[in-house]
C-alpha cells in the first residue's frame, strides 16, 4: 500500500531525513520518499500500518500532518 502525507513545518534537508527516518521506523512501513519542494511524505507500508501511526510518527518527529 501506499499513503501520501501532506507535512507542515519542513524547511531543510535534516527536516526531510528526519521525517524520513521516523516514517521508516513505525514497523510495517517499507519506505518513506520525502520531498521538501512538495511538503509531502510518500510512504510503501504493508496493511497493518495505520494512518494515525503514521502521523503519529510525524507529530513525534516534531512537525505536522495537515
Amino acid at each position: 500500500m501506499k499513503t501520501l502525507l501532506k507535512i507542515d513545518g519542513m524547511s531543510c534537508d535534516h527536516c526531510v531525513k528526519h521525517v524520513k527516518d521516523a516514517l521508516e521506523e513505525v514497523a510495517g512501513v517499507g519506505s518513506a520518499k520525502v520531498s521538501l519542494k512538495d511538503n509531502s511524505a510518500d510512504v510503501e507500508h504493508g496493511d497493518a500500518v495505520t494512518l494515525d501511526s503514521l502521523k503519529a510518527a510525524v507529530v513525534e518527529a516534531g512537525y505536522a500532518v495537515v
